[in-house]
């Protein structure tokens, strides 16, 4: 923990973003360099300027495969394009645009002015859905779209996410592909791309993201009842792309909340500083949250959104929500109060997501989806209406629309924070005030992760285990009652091993950034057990990987 967590930005914190721009602009990436090669991980590729690992030349060759890749699957409708308020976003969106165009594409960037400009994902998402609407699959007029945000980083960072014809993140085939071309057109120079000229751009059919989206809100969320109920609520974007949509969400919908903060600031210097005195703008952070604290008098509810707007925070009297507390809550409110959802639809967790959320889908008598950590797992069934809810612990979920079909098939921060006003509206209870009922009821769990040091063929040994390579019988106690590598809902591989008894579990997976692996932890037999599964975990993680 950095002695500064929790505590305000300062002037030697925040980014230089003429340098980092300018940086954007000029540097060559290295290839001989790993880190300087495309490479997308489970939200796109991202990286810095100033680390040659984000620049002009590696948009202008992402964005000349997607052109490729698109066409050879077939898909020559629009490409929805949006940008969120890092400050690599907008030169990055600009560059991909010009590409794209010179391409071919019929690109379609944000027809917003201002704030209003930029797009949070959720509304890329939903506009890519909209528009695919009673399309065939193999319809070559599909809409697909692009996302240049690198979500909840730090503002020297910048993102790229491909979001194909399903509205949702991409999937590794597709991923796998564009990274390899993006970096043959690298390595054979990018001098050689076609741009469009800002004539071209000027031209080119512009879409209204926010109208799209925000009009189309009640298919969603009861904001009637938000509005009878008179509940007001903060809205704080820390700085991101939602700034603008929230104040249309108020004016449109006469929704009686405040939009808290400056507005954006492409330095984020209002921000309070992350667990590691880094300015990051993650709503599921107790120490990034302490940027609201000065108006947690004023309302009863505080929400927050990252950058681009698909995660969430909810801050009620009691304090900073947990994100899996949420995500319970969230879950037995909407199975309680969707009436037309299909009674054969099951509900989305990813496998180190809590398991009261597992007690309380087996209450309503719903089929539970457990899933590999990554919210593209979740796409299929969001798109095909098979599940009408997916989200994880680290505060990414989403959910349909009243009639059961698809709203968004990304993460929604925004929906999620409008869902915890309505849950207020309805009930007349926080969301906090019903965990607790859902704790009465189901038992408390106690949670945590931790990092522990990992060499990288540790971290390769994890990733490959078999559950036949656990011998234990016993977890801190109790008798094991599964040993996984594979995710239940969709057998796919979890990259590492969840053991499981009837009262915790723990999970472990090598990080994909670091020389840790992150060991996830359960018990609801408190936090002493806890400190026991951990310790435990552990062990028998040692063990296994030292027989490997």
């Amino acid at each position: 923990m950095h002695e500064r967590a929790g505590t305000p930005a300062r002037p030697e914190d925040l980014v230089d973003v003429d340098a980092l721009l300018l940086a954007y602009a000029e540097t060559s990436p290295d290839l001989a360099n790993p880190a300087q090669r495309v490479v997308f991980g489970t939200s796109g590729h991202r990286g810095s300027a100033f680390t040659g690992a984000f620049t002009d030349a590696h948009i202008a060759a992402i964005s000349a495969a997607i052109a490729e890749y698109r066409a050879a699957q077939g898909i020559a409708g629009p490409l929805f394009i949006g940008a969120d308020t890092h400050p690599l976003s907008a030169p990055a969106e600009r560059t991909a645009v010009e590409v794209l165009l010179a391409a071919g594409v019929d690109a379609r960037p944000s027809a917003g002015t201002g704030d209003a400009w930029f797009v949070p994902t959720p509304a890329l998402s939903h506009a890519i859905l909209s528009y695919n609407r009673g399309r065939a699959a193999d319809d070559p007029g599909r809409a697909d779209g692009i996302v240049v945000t690198p979500s909840h980083n730090p503002p020297a960072d910048g993102g790229f996410k491909y979001n194909p014809p399903h509205g949702g993140p991409a999937d590794s085939d597709a991923t796998n592909w564009i990274a390899a071309r993006a970096n043959e057109l690298l390595a054979a120079g990018v001098a050689a791309i076609p741009r469009a000229d800002a004539d071209a751009r000027a031209a080119a059919p512009h879409f209204d993201f926010l109208g799209a989206y925000v009009d189309a809100l009640p298919e969603a969320i009861d904001l009637a009842a938000i509005r009878e109920a008179g509940v007001s609520f903060g809205a704080h974007p820390l700085g991101g792309a939602s700034v603008a949509y929230w104040a249309a969400i108020r004016e449109r919908h006469a929704i009686p909340l405040t939009v808290l903060g400056p507005g954006v600031d492409p330095q984020w210097g209002f921000m309070h500083l992350d667990w590691d005195g880094k300015v990051r703008m993650d709503p599921s952070s107790a120490h990034v949250m302490r940027t609201v604290d000065a108006f947690r008098s004023e309302f009863s509810l505080i929400t927050g959104n990252d950058a681009d707007a698909d995660r969430h925070g909810i801050v009620t009297a009691d304090g900073l929500m947990n994100p899996n507390h949420f995500l319970a809550v969230a879950i037995d409110y909407l199975l309680t109060h969707r009436p037309e959802w299909p009674a054969a639809a099951g509900i989305g967790k990813t496998l180190v997501s809590s398991g009261m959320i597992d007690r309380v889908v087996a209450g309503h008598g719903r089929a539970l989806l457990e899933v590999p950590v990554g919210f593209k797992w979740f796409v299929p069934g969001l798109f095909d209406g098979s599940v009408v809810f997916g989200g994880e612990e680290s505060a990414g979920a989403s959910f349909q629309r009243f009639d059961g079909s698809a709203w968004s098939t990304d993460k929604d921060g925004i929906l999620l924070a409008l869902l915890a006003a309505e849950i207020q509206a309805v009930t007349g209870q926080s969301p906090a005030e019903r965990y607790r009922e859902l704790v009465a009821q189901y038992g408390e769990p106690a949670y945590a992760r931790i990092d522990a040091a990992a060499t990288p063929e540790q971290k390769a040994a994890l990733g490959a285990l078999a559950p036949s390579d656990v011998t234990d019988t016993e977890l801190a106690g109790d008798p094991i009652t599964a040993i996984l590598t594979r995710a239940p809902g969709n057998d796919a591989a979890i990259g590492g091993l969840k053991v499981q008894t009837d009262h915790a579990w723990f999970a472990a997976r090598p990080s994909g950034t670091e020389d840790v692996m992150k060991i996830y932890a359960e018990s609801f037999r408190g936090p002493e057990h806890l400190a026991r599964v951990q310790e435990a975990a552990q062990a028998l993680v040692a063990r296994v990987l030292r027989a490997e």
